[in-house]
């Protein structure tokens, strides 16, 4: 009988457990299992069991239970968009949302490939101006000109998009312009419409009748802490995509139902702390055709055409970041205890002080953060907003992070194209054929899809690996990373 090692010598609580793995578990499940996940950084646990019966002869096809891993436990991706969070399944979010928008665009994925006729445009919003802030400026040549403080910034300089004067900055503007930029972008749509009918001299009823708006949009953080939406916009015909726009449904009408419609939306704020506010885009807005043709690569530097595929890797590449490019933190700042009330409810009905927070009701000291003084002073203003009662709603200390922004960073219109929900079916459906093929090859008898029943039945466990696990995944990501590096050297095939 073998003896169990004696692993008091062994410091790393990692290794150690990583040599348990290997000595008291099925080593090679556990790998597979860490390796299937393809690097994911915070793997969901998971508890429970599937049993799959074909219902003609009440036979089971195919059953899983976790308590048959070697760890007692199932592993599966957590699916966090946020590349900060897990670069491993934003990678896959951005392929997603890369299919989807390029389906809107070119066709594919059931979309009609017409769709690439119809009239498109690539549309940028941005917020307006809440004071002077250091910046980078050109001038009609592409010429670099000094910003006005006098000093010619380079890219990476961490004064861009900073107040030249903070004590004049409305911040309590941007903050709330960033917590209401959602429901603005929802009012500018409406205003879309109606622009659109007014310049072509009809009714809405009579437009609705015979065209479809549809779009796609995602938003981006500026330098300043404040977003801004890139957004995909198609003229369809009544039924949508598969049926061709009217005659009058222009790009020429597209661009000028924009500039209208840019300058009609807005929303009204009254609060007896600050008074009264209207919410408005800023003066800049761009609107450009998108055509099917073309080369070379999208940047923020505008060009005059744009192509299918570079508009959906531009829109794509955003889809999986959130506001860390500006400086800010990308987690919660609210206590959980209290939920960001600074206290808890004592057993006499009481309130008594979080004894987690020391009464602020901050998971972590928003002096105490590691980001510049101008992130610092939104979240911060933030934070005071969302104590006031007629802000209550819009829940500013848990978006304080976010500097206020509460959207959806991706969203679209119900017939711009396919789904996120369709495309992870599908993805599912080729991993199903995938193990038929394995049960065709292994000499098993395969079954029809129509004639099986799924139970299952299914409880989180928690999240993160065991240290050992760590360590495979952690071989996993470099194994990943060197292998793109060596597909760009083009020395492994794309």
């Amino acid at each position: 009988m073998r003896r169990p090692l004696d692993l008091r010598h062994v410091i790393s609580p990692g290794l150690r457990d990583l040599i348990e793995l290997a000595n008291t578990h099925d080593f090679d499940r556990v790998t597979e299992q860490v390796r299937n996940l393809r690097g994911c950084t915070h793997p969901i646990n998971l508890q429970g069991w599937t049993v799959t019966t074909d219902q003609t002869t009440n036979e089971v096809v195919r059953s899983y239970r976790s308590e048959d891993e070697p760890s007692g436990r199932l592993l599966t991706t957590c699916g966090n968009r946020r590349a900060s969070r897990c670069p491993a399944c934003s990678r896959l979010y951005a392929a997603d949302t890369y299919h989807l928008i390029k389906a809107g665009l070119s066709g594919g994925k059931n979309v009609a490939e017409t769709v690439r006729d119809h009239p498109r445009a690539f549309v940028t919003l941005t917020a307006p101006s809440f004071g002077p802030v250091h910046n980078r400026k050109t001038d009609s040549a592409g010429k670099p000109r000094p910003c006005r403080c006098g000093t010619h910034h380079t890219e990476e300089d961490p004064a861009l998009g900073t107040p030249l004067n903070p004590a004049t900055y409305d911040y309590t503007g941007a903050v709330l312009w960033n917590a209401h930029a959602g429901q603005l972008w929802a009012r500018f749509t409406t205003y879309l419409r109606r622009a659109l009918a007014e310049h072509l001299g009809m009714t809405q009823k009579a437009l609705n009748a015979g065209l479809r708006v549809s779009f796609a949009k995602v938003a981006e953080y500026q330098k300043r802490g404040l977003v801004h939406f890139h957004a995909v916009i198609r003229f369809d015909g009544p039924d949508g995509h598969t049926t061709e726009p009217p005659p009058w449904a222009t790009f020429d009408a597209l661009r000028v139902a924009v500039g209208l419609a840019v300058e009609r939306a807005r929303l009204t704020i009254e609060s007896d702390a600050i008074g009264e506010r209207v919410i408005t885009w800023g003066d800049r807005h761009k609107v450009d055709p998108i055509t099917a043709l073309g080369d070379g690569e999208l940047t923020d530097d505008r060009v005059a055409e744009y192509t299918d595929a570079k508009v959906a890797g531009y829109i794509a590449k955003y889809a999986t970041k959130n506001a860390e490019g500006t400086g800010t933190v990308d987690r919660t700042l609210i206590c959980r205890p209290c939920a960001g009330r600074g206290y808890v409810r004592g057993p006499d009905r009481f309130h008594d002080r979080c004894t987690d927070c020391d009464g602020t009701g901050q998971a972590e000291l928003i002096n105490a953060l590691p980001v510049q003084q101008h992130v610092r002073q939104m979240i911060r203003t933030a934070w005071a907003l969302g104590h006031l009662p007629e802000f209550a709603d819009l829940k500013l200390w848990k978006w304080a992070h976010m500097l206020g922004f509460r959207g959806h960073f991706s969203s679209k219109s119900r017939a711009y194209s396919t789904t996120l929900g369709a495309l992870r079916d599908v993805r599912r459906a080729w991993r199903l054929a995938q193990a038929e093929a394995a049960r065709t090859r292994a000499g098993l008898p395969t079954t029809d899809e129509t004639t099986l029943v799924t139970a299952s039945s299914w409880t989180y466990l928690s999240s993160g690996y065991r240290p050992g696990e760590e360590f495979l995944a952690a071989q996993v990501r470099h194994d990943i990373a060197h292998a793109q590096r060596l597909k760009q050297e083009g020395l492994l095939p794309a």
